[in-house]
This record gives C-alpha cells, structure tokens and sequence, in this order.
C-alpha cells in the first residue's frame, strides 16, 4: 500500500472517531470526564451563570434561592436578567462568544426549537425525577430526552366576583346562563369574558370536546395528523361563534380591555392564568374567587392547555455537573415555595403541589386542580406554525364566517406553513 494512501486512511479513521466522541465528549476537560465516570462531580467553579426572566418578583424570588445555594456550595450566582423570549436569540449570539449562561430559563414549547438549533443539552434528572409532576415530566421530554428540569406548571381557570355571582359556577351551562342576565354591552357590563380569539384560552373548548392539535402518543406528535378541523373542532367552533353572535363577547376585545372592566367590577365571570391574581385581589379583595374550568355539555372537564417552564442547560456551560446541581437545587421543595411565595407562580413538584400552603389556598388551588386536567402544550417546533393561522381563524369566526370553513382553510394553512418550515419530525 502506498505510503500517503495509508496515512489518508488512517486520518479517516481518526476524524471518525472524534466524530464518534461528539461534541459534548470534546467540550469536557479529561478531569470531568474522570468525575463522571467515577460518579464524582468535578471541581467546584467559582460561580455559575444564570439567566433568569426579567421579572421583578421573579428576581426576587432568584436571588433570595441562590443565595442559599451559595451558602450550601460556596458556588457564587451570577444573575443575569433576560426576558425570557429573548434568551434563545441571545444565547444563539453570546454562546459561541463565550459570555453565555450555564443555565437558562424557558417554556416547555420551545425546547424543540433550542434542540434544533444546538443551544441546549439533554439532563439527567436521576432519581429526582419521581418529585416532578406526571405533566411537567411529559412535557420537558423530546426526541427520548429530559431537557429541562422543571420549575413552574401554569394554566388558566375561571376568576368569578362574588358580589355580582352568588353559586359557584361549575358547568358551561351555568356560564351561559350568568353571561345571558349579565350582558349589558350598553354599560359595559358582561357576564362571561375570555380571550376567545386566541387559541391558547380556547382549546379547552375543542379538546374537550376531541379536537387536538398533533396526534400525541407517549409524547410522540405526529406533525401530520392536525385534530383542529375534526368534529370536536366544529363543535368547539360553533361555541366560540354563539358567545360572538349572543354579544356575551364583544369583537376585538383586547386582554388590557378585558382585564381593565373586571377590576372595575364589571364582569361576572372571565377564564385568565394565575398571572393576574395579585392584580385582581388587589381590585377586588375578598369579592375574588377562583373555580376550576366549568364543565362542558358532555360532562367533561376541559383539556386547558399547561405550560411548563423549566432551567435548562446551555450547549456552550463549562460547567454542566454543578449547573445541573444548581437547577436541581432551584427546583426542590424548599426552593419551589419559596418562588410560589414571592412570585406567585406554581410549583412543578408532587409534594409542592399537594402542601396545605397551595392546595388549600382559595385562589391557587383552582389552578392546581386545573393543572390536573390538563396537557402539556406540544413542544415541537411546528408548534410554532399553528398559532397565527388558527388564531386568524377564531378571528374570522368571531366576526360570523362559516365555522366549518374557517377550521378547514386554517389547517390547511397550518400544513402548508409546516411544509415549508423544513420541519419533517413528529
């Protein structure tokens, strides 16, 4: 064999196997290698850098939480705030400069688009992993992998006043009949308010009734088979089109709007996410309660739509032991009342979510147990195909257009942008 055709195999052979290691195999230094074999966790770093929501409350909640951290490691936290849809873009930028966090925090439905683009890495949540709720565990997992450890599980339920509502509401049919003897569009006064335009507060109202957007099996969505056009679909629809034509809805009613008139007291009923409570008790006082979504014709509980934001751990960290050690710690008992005290967000833990503290709450417990009904919003990346053009639907709907007609043209845009996404995974 001649000389350079040996050392062109032999290079061959050698870039094969680099290829082979991958690229984390090549980020860790031979003393993480060693700690992770052995079961050990490498050196200490100095700090830990962590991009955290640019949220007051949030803020506050994250520093009082790695402050114990710091206690317990010595590990300094270096917080560094970034509103939360902005970290993906920025992190595409300041990873590969060197000046990215180790850790990240995110809603579940763009792990796929972090995926995709390399940004992050899977976890291992080992044997922590049974403290997590059923729905935030479904929802951190992509392409056979956790991505996240998971921090907060938000969903929407119904506020009502008491001064304008005397029995609980607990079906659809005792909205309708409140929304009927309330509604006085002339004074500004409604009996049943919701972002029904936006498919985030409506798909309770078509999955409930069968509709879905991706076939889903064990968390496996087929990008194929889109639900939103089905029966359960028509029925939801021809729902959403009643509350319009009935006037309980008036067109165009943007969320400051809405928001504003039940504060004032001018609203009986109205479907919102637990991220309203502070501003509704403040208006309202002890007139403001809370009840799981209303039941549907059929008996159901509506499926609303859960979100799970999670810390997740950079691609670029050179420090992914003890950044999992931090998310981990971010995320126990202690930690998680500690966010739900300050921040008022709820926990993705079990034992978080079972406490007196939550469960017993008259107000969050509403959203706990709605939590329970629930599904994760789908994490894959043609995710972000569907929302424009069903949410132009409900528009079109909510102004008269034919329900039928309107499901079908906006699926059928759905695949088409699908399509030409470039996405092919289910």
């Amino acid at each position: 064999m001649k000389k350079g055709l040996f050392y062109l195999l032999a290079m061959i052979l050698f870039v094969s196997v680099l290829a082979a290691c991958g690229p984390d195999d090549a980020q860790k230094s031979e003393g993480e290698k060693e700690a992770t074999e052995s079961g050990e966790m490498p050196e200490k770093p100095e700090k830990l850098k962590l991009w955290v929501n640019a949220e007051e409350k949030q803020e506050e909640a994250l520093k009082e939480m790695t402050a114990g951290y710091t206690e317990e490691t010595g590990i300094e936290i270096e917080m560094v705030p970034v509103d939360m849809l902005e970290q993906i873009e920025k992190l595409d930028v300041e990873g590969p400069a060197g000046n990215g966090p180790d850790v990240i925090f995110q809603p579940h439905d763009r792990i796929g688009d972090l995926v995709l683009r390399g940004l992050v890495d899977p976890v291992d949540l080992g044997d922590i992993e049974k403290e997590y709720t059923d729905t935030a565990l479904e929802a951190m997992q992509y392409d056979g992998e956790y991505w996240g450890y998971p921090a907060v599980a938000e969903t929407y339920a119904m506020y009502y006043n008491k001064s304008r509502v005397e029995e609980t509401p607990e079906t659809m049919e005792q909205i309708m009949e409140i929304a009927e003897r309330d509604t006085d569009s002339d004074k500004d006064e409604f009996g049943f308010l919701m972002e029904a335009a936006n498919l985030y507060f409506v798909y309770p109202f078509f999955s409930g009734n069968g509709a879905y957007v991706f076939a889903n099996e064990y968390g496996n969505y087929d990008i194929t088979d889109i639900g939103l056009n089905n029966e359960g679909a028509l029925k939801g629809g021809e729902l959403v089109s009643e509350w319009f034509d009935k006037e309980y809805i008036p067109q165009d009613l943007t969320p400051d709007i809405m928001n504003g008139l039940f504060q004032e007291g001018k609203v009986s009923t109205i479907i919102n996410g637990p991220w309203m409570v502070r501003d509704y008790s403040e208006a309202l006082g002890e007139d403001l309660a809370t009840v799981p979504l209303p039941k549907l014709e059929n008996g159901e509980n509506p499926k609303s739509f859960v979100g799970v934001k999670s810390y997740m751990l950079s691609y670029y960290s050179e420090n992914k032991e003890w950044a999992q050690d931090l998310m981990a710690y971010l995320t126990n008992f202690e930690s998680s009342m500690t966010y739900y005290d300050i921040a008022g967000e709820l926990p993705a833990r079990k034992d978080a979510m079972e406490d007196p503290i939550i469960a017993d709450d008259p107000i969050y417990s509403a959203f706990a147990e709605q939590t329970q009904y629930g599904e994760p919003m789908p994490s894959v990346p043609a995710m972000q195909q569907v929302w424009e053009p069903f949410n132009d639907g409900l528009n079109f709907i909510s102004k008269g257009e034919p329900v039928k007609e309107v499901l079908d043209e906006a699926v059928e845009t759905i695949k088409e942008q699908i399509e030409a996404s470039g996405v092919k995974e289910k």
